[in-house]
Order: C-alpha cells, then sequence, then structure tokens
C-alpha cells in the first residue's frame, strides 16, 4: 500500500513539474489501464515542461508543404472579431462559432491538444447592454417624444463596460458548446504587464502548461475590462520579457507569441477575407496569395483594417512571419469559410500558408495556369512552319486557322467561319507517361495552352518528358504554354481555375474520371468514365468471323477502355448450333473468366456463375455473356447497360448491320470489326487525347480536331443592320468555296 501511494505521489509531482520518471512506477500502481494513463500524462506534461521552459535553446522546423499539415499536433486557433461578431456588430454569429467550436472539439477528441485566442466579449457585452440602455430611454421617450437618444444606442456602450459584461456570457457560450462533445474548457485573461513581467509571465505558461496536461481547451482572450484597448501599446515583448520581439497590439500579434512560447505546431489566423492578397481585394487585378515567404512582403499592398477588431492584413502578416521565423506554420485564412480547419488540416488550398523560403522556389499553380494562356496565346499567332519546328511529327495536322465556311451575305460583307484553339487544357492522367508527349504534341498542333497532372508513380519519366517538350518550344518564345502540374496540389483546387482553364481531359481509371466529373462545376470536363462495350452476334453472322473479331476484341489489351465487356448471342445460335460452346472454349483458353447473363443463366443446367451486373466493365481478362431474342432487344440491352464508347455487330445482313449502326447511341459503332479499332491512332489521327462520350463538341477518339473550336469573322465595308431593314441593300447568302 505505502509502495502504491509513493508511485503516485512520483507521478503527481512529475504532471506538475515534468520530472522523468522510473518506468517501475508505473508497474507498482497496478492497473493496465490507470499505469498508461498515467504513464502518458507524465509524458505528455514533461513535453509541455520542456518546451515552456526550453523555448529558446532551438528553433524547431516548420512544414515546407500542405500536405504536411495534418501532422500538426498542438494548434492555436485564433478567431478574429470579424468572424465571430454579426454584420451589426452587435451580438455573436452563433452558427459560425458552433462549426469553428465542432472542428476544434473533433481535433481534440482525436488527440491533439488545442488552445484558442478568441475576440468577441465586447460584441456579446454590446448586445446586453444596448438592450438594457434601450430600456432605461424608454422612460425618457414618454417624457420628450422628441429625443431620438435610442438612435444612437449602441454607440453609446463604453467598451470597457461591454467587455466586462460580455466576458462571462462569452465563456459561459463556449462552455456550453464544448461540453456537447464531454471537453472541459478554461477561460485565461491576459494583460499587459503578464509578458513584461517575468513572474507573471512564467505563471502564465505554467497555467497553460497544467491546462494542457489535464486535457482542457486554454481559451484565451485580453482583460479589455481593465486595460485600454491593445493597439496602443506600443512596446515590444519576448519570451524573456525584455523589450524586443513583436509588439503585443492585438489578438493577432498575441496568438503568434501564445504559439511561439508554447512551441505549437501550427497557428490558424481566422479573419473574414480568404487570405492575404498582392493589393485590397477590391481592387482590380488583386490575386490571393497561396503562399507567403518572407521575400513576398514588397509584392503586397496593404488596404484599411476591419470594422471590427484592432487589426489588419498588416498585423497579421507582421504576426504570422513573427511566428514562422520561431518555427511555428502558420495559415490566415476565411473563417467564415464553412469547415476552414478541417480544410487546412487535410491539406487543401485555404487561405495563406506561410512557408520558409527554400533554395528552390516554387511556381505556384495559378502562375503556371496564366502561364499557360499567355503562352497559348503566342501559340496561336505562330505561322504554320513555327509550330512544325516544335513538332516536326504533326506538321501535316497544322489546322488553326482553317476556313470551315465562306458565304457572302451580301455585296462587300463577307462572313467566315474559322477554326481557332479552345484555350488552356488541363489533362490529368495516372500512371502512364507516354499521355504526355501525345498530348503535348497535340496541344502544340491545335495552338492551346496545356497543363498537365500525371501520377506520382510516373513522376521522374513525367518530367523528364517536360524537359524535351519544353526545349522543343523553346525557339518559338512559348515554352511556358505547356506545363507540367508537379506540386501536391489538389485536384480539385486546379478544378475551381475556371478563369484560367477551358477544358478538362481526364485519363486514368473510371473512379478518377467519375470524380473529376462530379467536382468540376464550371469547367467541362471531356472524357468518359466507363468502356462497357458491347459485341453482338447477330443470327446471320459468320461464326468463324465472330469468334476472331471476339477473341481479339476481348484478349487483345483487356485493360483498355475499347475492350469487348459484355457479349450479345442472338438465341437462335443458342438452340441450333455450338456457337456458344466454342465460343466459351476459346475464350478459356485465352484465360478468360465467363459470367453468365440473367436470361443465360436460367437456360443453362450447367454454365457460367451469374454475372453481379451487366453494366460494369471488368478491365480484365473476364467477361459476360448474354443471350437477346433479335435485334432490336440487342439494342435495348446496349441502352441500359452500355457506356455509349464502342459497340460492334457482327452479321452478314447489310440491313442489319445499317439498322444497328443507326439506331445505338454510342461514340463508336463498328460492324464486322473489333472494338479494339475505336482509338485515335487506328483513326488516323496522328494521336489521341482521349475518347469522348459526350454529345457535344468532340465524340469518340478525340485528335486534333476535338481541339478545336470555331469563331465568325465578318468583313464589310459601312454595313448597317438597317440599310436591309429599309431595302437600301439585299441579302444574298452565297456560300463560297474555303480554299
Amino acid at each position: 500500500m505505502m509502495s502504491f501511494l509513493r508511485a503516485l505521489n512520483q507521478t503527481g509531482r512529475a504532471l506538475r513539474y515534468g520530472h522523468q520518471l522510473p518506468k517501475r512506477y508505473f508497474s507498482i500502481v497496478g492497473s493496465p489501464n490507470v499505469s498508461a494513463y498515467l504513464m502518458q500524462q507524465a509524458n505528455k506534461a514533461k513535453n509541455v515542461n520542456r518546451t515552456l521552459h526550453g523555448i529558446h535553446e532551438r528553433k524547431q522546423a516548420t512544414f515546407n508543404e500542405r500536405s504536411q499539415l495534418k501532422y500538426a499536433r498542438r494548434l492555436v486557433v485564433k478567431l478574429g472579431s470579424a468572424v465571430i461578431t454579426r454584420e451589426d456588430e452587435h451580438g455573436l454569429a452563433l452558427g459560425r462559432l458552433a462549426s469553428i467550436v465542432e472542428q476544434v472539439a473533433e481535433y481534440h477528441v482525436e488527440g491533439r491538444e488545442c488552445i484558442m485566442v478568441t475576440s468577441g466579449a465586447v460584441a456579446f457585452g454590446k448586445q446586453k447592454l444596448t438592450q438594457e440602455l434601450l430600456m432605461s430611454l424608454s422612460m425618457r421617450e414618454t417624457l420628450s417624444p422628441t429625443d431620438h437618444t435610442r438612435q444612437d444606442a449602441g454607440t453609446m456602450v463604453e467598451p470597457r463596460a461591454a467587455a466586462a459584461v460580455g466576458q462571462s456570457g462569452l465563456m459561459s457560450l463556449y462552455d456550453a458548446m464544448f461540453a456537447q462533445y464531454g471537453i472541459k474548457i478554461a477561460q485565461v485573461l491576459v494583460t499587459e504587464p503578464d509578458f513584461y513581467n517575468e513572474e507573471t509571465r512564467k505563471n502564465l505558461f505554467s497555467t497553460l502548461s497544467e491546462l494542457i496536461s489535464l486535457n482542457i481547451v486554454p481559451i484565451i482572450n485580453t482583460n479589455d475590462a481593465v486595460v485600454p484597448p491593445m493597439f496602443i501599446v506600443d512596446q515590444e515583448v519576448s519570451a524573456t520579457g525584455k523589450k524586443r520581439g513583436i509588439r503585443i497590439k492585438d489578438n493577432d500579434s498575441l496568438a503568434a507569441l501564445l504559439a511561439a512560447e508554447i512551441h505549437a505546431d501550427l497557428l490558424i489566423l481566422m479573419s473574414d477575407v480568404d487570405g492575404i492578397y498582392n493589393k485590397p481585394p477590391w481592387e482590380d487585378g488583386a490575386r490571393l496569395m497561396h503562399t507567403y515567404s518572407a521575400g513576398d512582403k514588397n509584392l503586397i499592398k496593404f488596404g484599411e483594417k476591419s470594422k471590427v477588431g484592432t487589426g489588419g492584413m498588416n498585423s497579421k502578416v507582421m504576426a504570422a512571419t513573427w511566428a514562422l521565423d520561431r518555427g511555428v506554420s502558420v495559415v490566415i485564412c476565411n473563417g467564415t469559410q464553412d469547415k476552414a480547419i478541417k480544410s487546412i488540416l487535410t491539406g487543401r488550398k485555404v487561405g495563406t500558408f506561410f512557408t520558409e523560403s527554400t533554395t528552390e522556389k516554387v511556381t505556384p499553380v495559378e502562375q503556371i495556369a496564366e502561364n499557360a494562356r499567355s503562352g497559348s496565346r503566342v501559340l496561336q499567332n505562330l505561322t504554320a512552319n513555327e509550330r512544325a519546328q516544335a513538332v516536326n511529327t504533326l506538321a501535316d495536322l497544322l489546322n488553326v486557322g482553317r476556313v470551315v465556311k465562306r458565304t457572302k451575305l451580301a455585296d462587300g460583307l463577307e462572313l467566315k467561319q474559322v477554326t481557332v484553339p479552345i484555350g488552356v487544357l488541363l489533362v490529368i492522367f495516372e500512371s502512364r507517361p507516354d499521355s504526355l508527349p501525345q498530348v503535348a504534341a497535340l496541344a502544340m498542333a491545335s495552338g492551346n495552352g496545356l497543363l498537365l497532372k500525371g501520377g506520382k508513380e510516373a513522376a521522374h519519366s513525367n518530367r523528364a518528358l517536360m524537359e524535351l517538350v519544353k526545349e522543343s518550344l523553346a525557339p518559338t518564345g512559348a515554352s511556358n504554354a505547356i506545363s507540367l502540374v508537379s506540386t501536391r496540389e489538389e485536384i480539385s483546387d486546379l478544378l475551381s481555375m475556371d478563369e484560367h482553364i477551358d477544358l478538362i481531359i481526364p485519363r486514368g481509371s473510371s473512379e478518377l474520371v467519375r470524380s473529376i466529373q462530379e467536382k468540376a462545376q464550371h469547367i467541362p470536363v471531356m472524357g468518359h468514365a466507363e468502356g462497357i462495350c458491347h459485341v453482338y452476334v447477330d443470327r446471320e453472322a459468320d461464326l468463324d468471323k465472330a469468334l476472331k473479331i471476339i477473341r481479339d476484341s476481348k484478349c487483345d489489351y483487356p485493360a483498355a477502355c475499347n475492350a469487348m465487356e459484355t457479349l450479345l448471342i442472338h438465341e437462335d445460335l443458342l438452340a441450333n448450333t455450338t456457337f456458344f460452346a466454342d465460343v466459351c472454349n476459346m475464350l478459356k483458353r485465352e484465360g478468360v473468366k465467363i459470367n453468365s447473363g440473367p436470361k443465360l443463366n436460367q437456360q443453362l443446367t450447367f454454365g457460367p456463375p451469374q454475372a453481379k451486373s451487366l453494366k460494369f466493365e471488368y478491365g480484365a481478362l473476364e467477361c459476360s455473356i448474354e443471350v437477346v431474342k433479335n435485334l432490336e432487344e440487342a439494342i435495348d440491352h446496349v441502352h441500359t447497360y452500355g457506356s455509349g464508347h464502342t459497340d460492334v455487330i457482327v452479321t452478314e445482313n447489310p440491313s442489319s448491320a445499317n439498322y444497328f449502326q443507326s439506331n445505338v447511341d454510342s461514340a463508336c459503332v463498328f460492324h464486322n470489326a473489333s472494338s479494339r479499332f475505336a482509338d485515335g491512332f487506328r483513326f488516323g489521327l496522328g494521336a489521341e487525347v482521349g475518347i469522348s462520350t459526350a454529345r457535344i463538341h468532340a465524340r469518340g477518339p478525340v485528335g486534333v480536331e476535338g481541339l478545336l473550336t470555331t469563331k465568325w469573322i465578318l468583313s464589310g465595308v459601312d454595313h448597317t443592320a438597317a440599310e436591309f431593314t429599309e431595302g437600301s441593300r439585299a441579302w444574298l447568302h452565297q456560300s463560297l468555296p474555303t480554299e
């Protein structure tokens, strides 16, 4: 018993002072759960105290990429007045505050250490005091109907009195919100002397250490009830109490100081703007800076601060860079954005991420997109010879600027329709690096700017190929027109750049294509999510031809999107011939696993297992076989279960073939030919950017022609529409040769 009490006593001292404990003390305690808990708390307290007492021993490393933020264990979240205050500045935006509390609570429950620096006491107090003031003014209005003091009630509230009233209410609100998640909080009010006085500074961080070790969320605020607004404080403080370091003039600088003092991994400064802009957001040419390093300060023009609170963007940048210089990663974000904290910690490109400058400056993806836009205009104006210099193999495909149609509308009024590039393409492909030169060549030939996002499996190959592409473009001055996005940007971030990107072409798995189609809300997507291709063997088919076509369609390259996935057989061939047995034997020799459709399964006593679904792309040596009554049922099956990619009929009856090809609504419909012919190279397009199952613009294998659109060029003398209405000029609408 004495050993047990002694162990508890030693554990308590360790929890308070961060001392190292021998492991034998934890075995004495006895209970594995208690032992593990005490060990965990002792280590946590040891780490916290080591941090608080050894702040200036070394500078910790910051995160260099957003994808690393998920590893942040100790977070400081600062809520600005503009984030949690209503638009009328009287009261709190409760829904927004509840969302932020929910996010902090989730990360606290999963084991992260969270500290909040909050504003809002003055706004909360103003709401209460204004109501009281209006009630007291009601008698004055009764006595003097001309007294309009009520209109100015909101401005009559003294801020320090509002803070005194609002602090208790604000903390009660936080306590109720966090209690929903079983989390306890503690209020810590600070004033200027708490940082200048060595004794109080030490007590402050000892308190924070104790709260963190007890799994309590500290909520820190300035005691605005007893001190003037912090923006008039003109002294600089540091952890040692000397007048150097950062000026404590608002909650941004307060949060930065606290984050540095406790060695936080991440500081999130929440404001009412999306991040740091190169100039005030309302000015023309303003651009959100998704990353910021020390060298970017001269690129920024600051505007006015928010109408609530004491800090502006200049203050936030100063606080963020100060914390960054002391080993704390920082993100400035819009706290009114839904799930902002969760988005930041999952690596999404939200707000401005402060990172230390590296020896190799990474070009932001927005700049790459802008370069592609400007580069595409350079490509668009090149001559055919200049483009041929960049890609000789596609010189014969240069048709940019080709006249599609010429019409003489009237005497002296000629209309031309000419081909022009779409603009900037974003091609997202997975592990196949051979896609890069193919797509790059097509972009050059069509005069389009191009952004390429390849899979990490082929990162080195993609970079090597891109160097060759840029080398070929260099003599033309358009090397920026084609770029490889090699940073770890989220694909969803690229899909939101509708001001830079005109068309997205995904090349990869059905999951990739479907995901991009769902997320790209404002940019057209050209491609197909699935390649469920059919081969229908008609009752009048040459069965030897059919076996040959089926074998090639399924076995030539089973993973291709144009490979056969379902074989449809006319029921007469099942009843009157050995064709079904022959085709099954042939497929089995090729190693193909066979599944039966529900109708075929009912007719067989022994046979292949029933397919789980007929609307399925196997992408392997596996297929389904189904029986149909006639040509119309085969077409209905294709429309029900197909993906509109490629479908084949095998028959010697020209009428049946024509009916099938006319009525099947797919991008490619073949007669007596393998489905594997649905390919840009085999179509003679030179190369293929992808296969589209859409019905607008390009459809099927897409080559150069599919990357072009048209514009109308009208040339007149002094023509006006009114002249044709009045009858002084007459319409001709005469077609002219395009050559």
